[in-house]
């Protein structure tokens, strides 16, 4: 059984073999740690842009990716401390849409698929996963927009502890023998999210 573990800690300092990184199907990363890994593993960058614009990566899929690895220069000291594998999972359809219950619960379904193997066959035991794009913080003018019941085509944004932590705990705490930090924003209180 897996083992979730809220933190607060930097995901890009995290030992993981694995990230888990939540992106939209229009190939635009507006979070600061998702454009950060845009230069710290391009080549994931450029299998993920690449499989938007062709329009191969549909909402509510997962885009594994297997790192290759450095060969020479000051790279090759870092690559220790990197993960082996990133995991795109598709949670929305545009960088400023939030991610809905079926889109994310599709995606963590084929993300569970593809972890299976991974973790039997290939020894993964450390996941990290990067929870602040799944909680959609409205941008000034948006919320009076949400609250309004009317708007059936932009539904409410999910909430972390009612929604995104349930989702999680349903699809992850069943894969065998790992762990999975999740890293949340500093206002998501850790002690709760248990």
């Amino acid at each position: 059984m897996a083992t979730l573990q809220p933190t607060h800690a930097p995901i890009l300092n995290s030992s993981a073999q694995l990230l888990i990184l939540p992106v939209n199907s229009a190939g635009v990363l507006l979070d600061p740690i998702l454009a950060r890994t845009k230069t710290l593993f391009p080549d994931n960058y450029q299998r993920y842009y690449r499989a938007c614009r062709d329009g191969s990566l549909s909402v509510g899929s997962c885009l594994l990716h297997k790192r290759t690895r450095e060969q020479a220069g000051l790279g090759i000291s870092n690559n220790g401390n990197q993960p082996s594998y990133i995991a795109n999972l598709v949670v929305s359809n545009h960088p400023y849409h939030p991610s809905r219950a079926r889109w994310l619960t599709a995606a963590l379904a084929d993300l569970q698929q593809q972890l299976i193997p991974l973790i039997r066959y290939q020894g993964l035991r450390r996941i990290a996963l990067l929870a602040r794009p799944l909680i959609h913080k409205p941008i000034r003018g948006e919320a009076a927009e949400l609250s309004t019941e009317s708007n059936v085509a932009n539904p409410l944004p999910l909430d972390w502890y009612v929604d995104i932590l349930p989702l999680l705990k349903q699809h992850l705490q069943g894969l065998p023998k790992v762990r999975i930090d999740i890293h949340l924003p500093k206002d998501i209180d850790i002690h709760k999210s248990l």
